[in-house]
Formats: C-alpha cells, structure tokens, sequence
C-alpha cells in the first residue's frame, strides 16, 4: 500500500479534487519535531490510528488513541499532540473543506458530494454537537481510506467518481458510528433525555424530523415511533411543547419582547408563537406575562 503525504496545491493527485485539503497514509520510524502541532484542523478532519499509541490534545482534552480509533473534528477544534509530533505508528488521515461548515451546524460539502441536502444537514448539526472526538473500534474506516489510496494512484476509468463516493461514504461511517457510540439505541430514556437537553439548548434551529432523529442514531420511522411511546408525542408537537415551556421561562424577563421570545424559541413569527402559545395554555403570551406579574 503506498505511503503518502499529499497537500492541495503541492500534489498532483489533488489536483481534481480542490476540496481534499490534505490527504495521508503515513508511517512514522521516528520521531519529528513540529509534525502534529497543536492547531485548527482546517477543515472536516477524519483520522485513523493504523498502528501504534498516539497521545492527542483535541479542544483542550487530552486523548489516548489506538489501532481502529478515529478522530473526527471540525474547522473550528484544535488538534495535534502536546509534544508537537506524531507518535511512532501508522495512521491515516483526510482533509475535507466543505463549500459551508458553521459552529451551528450549517453543512453544505459541495457539488462533488451525492449526499442529499437533508443528510447533510443533519451530518452538520451531529457534528456540531459533538463533545466526543474520539470513535473507538471503527473497523470499517480502514477499508474504505485504503480504496482511496488505490484510486488515487491507480487513477483508472471513473477515479475521480469514485474518490467523492468513497468520502461520502467514510463521512456517513464515521457520522453513523459516532450516533450509536453510546449505545443510544438500547438505552432511549436516558437518550431521549440527552435529546431533549440538545432540543432546549438549540431551539432556535428549525428542527426537523431528519435532524432529531440524526442525533439519536435511528431512522425516522424508529425515531417517531420511539418518542411517541415515551412521550406520548409525535417528534413535532413534542417539539412544540419544549418549545412552549421554554417560552414560559422567558416571559418572566421584562427585558425580552414578545418577538425576541418567539425567535429564541424557534417560532418563525410572534403571530405563530401566540397563536400556538393559545392553543396550548388558554392565553396569548401577552396574558401570561399579565397575569404572572
């Protein structure tokens, strides 16, 4: 298997694919200073640890890797080791710059990706709430890092299809296990709790069922079907009620206007957030408030 450092620019084998920043398969003998110092990782950073023990400060957090271990982290995290340099071993690495990646989730990869708007999305939003870098055991990531090298060297008819296919699919690995990394299928009540604190700490984002369902690990028949057991909801009105109570809390705040509550809690207009708020409590925002004094 070819050993390799390529870099977008410096690299003839980037040259068609202007949104792989960097990509690697790399063993490292010996120790070299200024290898992996600790910095912004550019772009969708995806990591395997081959071979070896590797000692990383990622945000701040120091993290043990070993063989099968991935590290995903975004634009805005901070990665590399605290002595500056690789360990001794063999990893593998990709760089993604996405055409639009925000800390609130936002995620548009570009034209190269086949992945649809929607998964996009909700990939953005799972890694924007991600506080667990580190994936263990994903076995999977190596087989499809070492396709990429084969087509990227080998550069036979459809390549460059290939390369973008084969990086949506290391993308919906690594996003897939990092949903079921806590075993959040088996255990819904303390994920649904998770979930819910997710929904109160972002509830000006337009949620959707995708999106929610996303964050758990299940599809969206499983997802719905799930919290209407437990909630006695569906996904949207248990939504709404969250949204609701939130708003509740807010109207105690003679500083914030009606609108700014209705914004902050994820309602698109103060007509939409008082006509809802109506429905479910017998008052307009404006009566609560009243009465509350």
């Amino acid at each position: 298997m070819n050993q390799c450092l390529l870099y977008q620019g410096k690299s003839k084998e980037l040259s068609y694919f202007p949104h792989i920043i960097e990509f690697a398969n790399h063993k490292v003998n010996t120790i070299q200073l200024n290898s992996h110092e600790i910095k912004a990782s550019d772009g969708i950073k995806i990591c395997l640890i081959s071979e070896g023990k590797f000692d990383w400060h990622i945000d701040g957090q120091q993290y043990l890797l070993y063989p099968n271990d991935v590290s995903l982290t975004c634009p805005w995290q901070t990665i590399g080791s605290s002595r500056g340099a690789f360990d001794i071993g063999t990893l593998m690495w990709i760089t993604i710059k996405p055409k639009v990646f925000e800390s609130n989730g936002e995620l548009i990869l570009g034209e190269w990706s086949s992945i649809s708007e929607i998964d996009q999305r909700v990939i953005g939003k799972i890694l924007s709430l991600n506080k667990k870098p580190i994936l263990s055991r994903v076995k999977n990531c190596q087989q499809i890092f070492q396709n990429i090298v084969i087509e990227l060297f080998s550069q036979e008819l459809g390549y460059r299809t290939r390369v973008n296919h084969l990086i949506d699919e290391l993308l919906i690995t690594t996003v897939r296990h990092l949903s079921k990394q806590d075993n959040l299928r088996r255990d819904f009540p303390q994920t649904f709790l998770k979930l819910e604190q997710t929904l109160r700490e972002n509830l000006a984002h337009p949620w959707s069922v995708e999106e929610m369902a996303g964050l758990v690990g299940l599809g969206t028949t499983a997802f719905t079907e799930k919290v209407k057991a437990f909630s006695g909801f569906s996904p949207l009105n248990y939504l709404i009620n969250i949204r609701i109570s939130e708003a509740i809390k807010l109207l105690s705040r003679k500083d914030l206007s009606l609108t700014d509550i209705a914004l902050e809690t994820g309602f698109y207009s103060s007509q939409h957030f008082s006509s809802t708020f109506k429905k479910l409590t017998g008052y307009t925002p404006r009566e609560f408030r009243k009465n509350s004094d």
